[in-house]
């Protein structure tokens, strides 16, 4: 059903571009740009939506194999979300008025360090799907734009049967849509993070903070 649903989005939306490309102004053309025919044909809701599915999708066959091991997760997740997510601007929102008194090395250091929790997060959420052929998801209408940036809605049902639990995503465009955030039961991964931070730097300081992520990032 999803795909039906994606596959009739693309076409209304491909249709929709070639319609506003043919549209006149009297006698002349009406010039669209290239970045217009690929807001049109590259919404954010349907960017969010494209991204859980794949991965869905991809963990339904890895566990009918029998191939779901952490391992096998930890790749999938690094292959089909991670690209998606823009981690810079995650790791810049979350270190908020600190992220200016890092030096380039620290900055990739704390990169690094949020890259690898959202990874976890991400392989938690997959296994804790069981009946994966029975999840639904769908697209919340209400999208938020402003500039660059869009937050949405999904809707996921774990079955038919089961309440709809809504996912917000925070998204960015520069060259494409990614995630910068993600809304859970009412919480914010990225305020999460920063609650985290807050709390040791008010109590041990921004560089005792710098030393506990390297540790944690270098630990066997």
């Amino acid at each position: 059903m999803i795909k039906t649903l994606l596959i009739i989005l693309l076409i209304f939306q491909i249709n929709l571009a070639f319609a506003q490309l043919d549209a006149k102004q009297g006698d002349a053309l009406v010039p669209i740009d290239k970045q217009t025919v690929i807001e049109i044909l590259d919404p954010p809701g349907t960017a969010a939506l494209n991204i859980m599915v794949s991965a869905l999708s991809s963990f339904k066959v890895l566990k009918k194999s029998g191939e779901d091991s952490l391992e096998n997760t930890t790749s999938l997740v690094k292959i089909k979300i991670l690209p998606f997510i823009d981690i810079e601007t995650s790791t810049q929102i979350t270190l908020k008025n600190h992220w200016g008194k890092l030096n380039l090395q620290q900055k990739q250091l704390f990169i690094n360090y949020i890259s690898q929790s959202l990874i976890k997060d991400y392989v938690g959420m997959l296994h804790s799907y069981e009946a994966l052929d029975l999840v639904q998801i769908s697209l919340n209408r209400k999208v938020k734009r402003k500039g660059n940036k869009a937050i949405i809605t999904l809707e996921v049902k774990p079955n038919p049967e089961a309440k709809a639990v809504p996912v917000t995503f925070k998204l960015i465009r520069n060259d494409q849509w990614k995630i910068y955030d993600v809304v859970f039961a009412g919480i914010s991964v990225i305020k999460n993070y920063r609650a985290q931070f807050d709390s040791h730097i008010k109590r041990k300081g921004l560089d005792s903070l710098i030393k506990k992520t390297f540790k944690k990032l270098n630990k066997k």
